[in-house]
């Protein structure tokens, strides 16, 4: 497992850099568009499944515009809904700063919010409200924080309002994990509490058989935000299907 661990390290480097050329390549030749980024960024997303080993499946259709708001379980969720479709991803500030990955989502187009600050979060709602026009979704976890997957927390929904206010379509997705085997439990491979990033990341990085389901639900318009938010949570908890946690088991050949 440690040479697994290692050899999916190093082709994790090794592909994020060469992408990160790739984008400073493209911006020779002139400006990248906010959708040219945004594609950049899935490119790149494709290339860190590949490296991590996770395969993904996408259930429903992928929205084209609009709100998407979803369920947080891990960074992975990023990887894999970044690796289906072109999307521009609200982000807590912190991500902005760490290695590779926060270099990439701000060549991608990230908004960072600063949790504890109201000028931050109403400087990023006017954002969101420029790029609502754009033919590139947004991707928001209104729950705030990455969880263990047991239950979907209670949407904070200020930044859902600006998709009501302007009638942007707004789409349901639920994020979940299945490893095949029995090897271990979905929510060992959450991203919450105290554990380190560097921790996390070693133990994702010797995980086997390791898929991603993204599950998406139909486009609704709403023009109230509360309403927005608690509908949209209840369709993110039917999606998931959340309850206890279960051991998931090999498939039947």
């Amino acid at each position: 497992m440690t040479l697994r661990r290692l050899r999916r390290a190093v082709a994790l480097v090794l592909g994020v850099s060469g992408c990160l050329l790739k984008y400073a390549v493209a911006r020779l030749r002139g400006p990248m568009t906010l959708e040219q980024r945004a594609r950049w960024l899935q490119g790149t997303a494709q290339c860190v499944m590949a490296c991590l080993g996770i395969e993904s499946r996408v259930e429903g259709q992928l929205p084209s515009q609009g709100l998407v708001v979803s369920n947080h379980l891990s960074y992975i969720d990023i990887v894999l809904i970044g690796s289906a479709m072109p999307c521009f991803f609200v982000s807590k500030k912190e991500v902005a700063g760490w290695p590779l990955f926060g270099w990439a989502a701000r060549l991608g187009g990230t908004l960072f919010l600063d949790r504890s600050s109201h000028a931050s979060a109403n400087q990023v709602a006017k954002k969101m409200a420029d790029r609502l026009a754009l033919p590139v979704p947004i991707l928001l976890f209104p729950e705030g924080t990455s969880t263990d997957g047991a239950h979907v927390l209670k949407f904070r929904t200020r930044l859902i309002f600006p998709a009501a206010q302007i009638a942007a379509p707004i789409t349901a997705a639920a994020v979940s994990y299945r490893i095949d085997g029995g090897q271990m439990l979905e929510r060992e491979l959450c991203w919450y509490g105290d554990e380190t990033f560097a921790n996390h990341l070693w133990k994702v990085l010797g995980v086997e058989n390791f898929t991603g389901i993204l599950r998406f639900g139909s486009p609704h318009i709403y023009t109230d935000g509360r309403e927005a938010g608690l509908k949209t949570h209840a369709e993110v908890t039917a999606l998931r299907g959340v309850g206890p946690v279960e051991m998931l088991a090999p498939q039947a050949s």
